[in-house]
C-alpha cells in the first residue's frame, strides 16, 4: 500500500505543477517511520497502517521513536479488497509541529511469543486506540494535512 500511496501523492502534486517533492524510503523501519517526504521547508515522517474496509482493528501499535521526527504521523489506510484506497485516518500535528506524545499510553507486546509462549513488552512500542485518530477523511484532505501550503 505504501507503494499505492507514494504514487497516488506524486500524481497528485504533479497535477498542480509541484514537481520538488523528495520521497525518502526507509529500508529498515528502526526510525519508527516508513517514509520521509519533504516540500520546501516541510519534513513529514509518515508511518502506515493499512485496515481492509469493515475491519475490526480497534487499535494499532507504533513506535514511540517517531515523536523525535520533524512533522511525525500516521496514516492509517482503509482500502478495498481491490486495493483502491477508500479513506484515510491521520494522527499527527500540522506541518512543523512533533508528532503527539504517545509515551503513557500502553506498551505494545509481541505478537508472537517466545519458546515458553511468553509474548514479551516493546518497550517502544505503543498501543494506540482507533479514538485518537481523526475520523476518516479523503486524500485530498490527508494531502492538505502533509503539506498545508499546496497550490
Amino acid at each position: 500500500m505504501e507503494h499505492i500511496f507514494v504514487g497516488k501523492v506524486l500524481r497528485w502534486l504533479w497535477q498542480r505543477r509541484v514537481t520538488d517533492v523528495e520521497v525518502l524510503r526507509s529500508e529498515f523501519d528502526a526510525g519508527g517511520y516508513d517514509l520521509a517526504m519533504s516540500y520546501k521547508k516541510i519534513d513529514r515522517h509518515i508511518q502506515f497502517k493499512t485496515t481492509l474496509v469493515g475491519g475490526k482493528a480497534a487499535d494499532i501499535k507504533a513506535s514511540r521513536k517517531l515523536m523525535n521526527k520533524p512533522s511525525g504521523c500516521i496514516i492509517w489506510i482503509s482500502v478495498s479488497q481491490k486495493l483502491e484506497l477508500v479513506s484515510c485516518r491521520w494522527l499527527g500535528g500540522p506541518p512543523g509541529k512533533p508528532f503527539p506524545d504517545i509515551g503513557l499510553m500502553n506498551k505494545a507486546r509481541h505478537t508472537k511469543g517466545n519458546a515458553k509462549g511468553e509474548k514479551k513488552e516493546r518497550p517502544e512500542h505503543r498501543i494506540i486506540p482507533r479514538a485518537s485518530f481523526d475520523p476518516p477523511c479523503s486524500f485530498d484532505e490527508i494531502m492538505q494535512r502533509l503539506f498545508r501550503k499546496l497550490p
